[in-house]
């Protein structure tokens, strides 16, 4: 299974994420004002020891008892690790699919993202503040994470919903749009889950390659056209083809263990999980500041629609983004969507900024055109 790490930039100044960014820091012979986030510090004693931490914060730091103790004693604020959870609610870093995945060779029950949902629905309802302590202090790390990989990017959300299967004409397409954005310089955002969401992350993955790769990925990923019955077989028919074409492009996916019974596409090569899917779907939304291309999808798409159309309306989050709906009979028919935005969007700023198109292919241009 491949591990590659997402080429995206390092977080914030004040925050410590990994050893050689705290040998760095350590190498001032003070530490103070810095956050020092899920570092293992159990080999950096001698340095703890002789280094001033007064006003620094260690958030899910390991370290040895002598070096913890002379750290409290400077003054330092400590957050210890929590024991026997299957996440790490004080992580630095987005997760990789590698990470969420491991262990699929032994079934996808034994990974790390299963047994975090398994963990979740232990404890969503049981009125513990510690549980829902932790999931919050989780999805603020995730956010702030996800900031600091984002800074400076022209992020398009991608939307649409979970069952769109492999091997179908839909989902190629919205592989075909994932690549084009990609290429056109924008960072992909989905829900990252399965369907229209691998397949735009997908799309981004192939980005780097020729066109012939998407289709072969995309005749071996129709082996397995759905997680259901068998998440296993769905995700490692992912996994082959990323180590068939190792070094894709990278996208970012925004899953919610709140729909735990969807895993996580493989295709992100940064994945911001949540625990609290109103979270989740608010901050993928706000992140996507280049515009939203909505695909064919149920209710989840229909809210979405709808929570991106609010700040437009109000103009909250200042001047209104770009919305694509695609699909015309499944917006204007099937679900009528589209007549109620467009009447929302009369006479105000927000009416140059929605459309409606038939087909996939015609997103792009629509995007570009409204950007201008």
């Amino acid at each position: 299974m491949p591990d590659e790490e997402a080429k995206f930039p390092a977080g914030s100044d004040t925050e410590i994420e990994s050893l050689p960014e705290f040998d760095a820091a350590a190498a001032h012979a003070t530490l103070a004002g810095f956050r020092v986030q899920s570092v293992d510090l159990t080999t950096r004693t001698p340095v703890l020891l002789r280094t001033d931490t007064a006003g620094a914060v260690f958030l899910g730091c390991a370290m040895e008892p002598d070096a913890a103790a002379k750290v409290r004693a400077d003054g330092a604020l400590v957050f210890p690790p929590v024991p026997h959870l299957p996440f790490d609610p004080y992580r630095g870093t987005l997760y990789s699919p590698a990470e969420l995945f491991e262990g699929l060779a032994a079934g996808y029950e034994r990974t790390p993202d299963a047994l975090s949902y398994a963990w979740f629905q232990r404890t969503k309802a049981d009125g513990d503040i510690f549980s829902s302590m932790l999931r919050s202090i989780h999805d603020d790390a995730i956010s702030d994470a996800l900031d600091e990989l984002l800074v400076g990017a022209r992020v398009v959300g991608v939307m649409g919903g979970h069952a769109m299967g492999r091997g179908t004409a839909e989902y190629e397409g919205a592989a075909v749009l994932g690549r084009t954005l990609a290429r056109a310089g924008f960072t992909v955002a989905t829900g990252g889950g399965p369907g229209a969401m691998e397949a735009a992350n997908l799309g981004a993955y192939a980005a780097p390659f020729d066109d012939a790769m998407l289709g072969s990925a995309l005749e071996l990923l129709a082996q397995e056209p759905s997680f259901r019955p068998s998440v296993s077989a769905w995700a490692r028919a992912a996994f082959e083809v990323r180590t068939k074409w190792p070094r894709g492009g990278t996208s970012v996916g925004i899953p919610t263990w709140f729909y735990g019974h969807e895993p996580p596409n493989a295709f992100a090569g940064a994945i911001a999980k949540y625990f609290a899917n109103a979270t989740r779907e608010d901050g993928l939304l706000a992140r996507s500041n280049a515009g939203v291309v909505f695909l064919p999808g149920a209710a989840g798409t229909v809210q979405e629609i709808f929570d991106n159309a609010t700040p437009n309306y109000y103009e909250s989050r200042g001047g209104p983004t770009p919305m694509v709906l695609v699909d015309r009979a499944h917006w204007t028919e099937r679900l009528p969507t589209w007549p109620l935005l467009e009447a929302l969007a009369e006479d105000r700023p927000m009416a140059g900024r929605i459309a409606l198109v038939d087909s996939v292919s015609e997103a792009p241009e629509a995007l570009a055109r409204m950007s201008r």
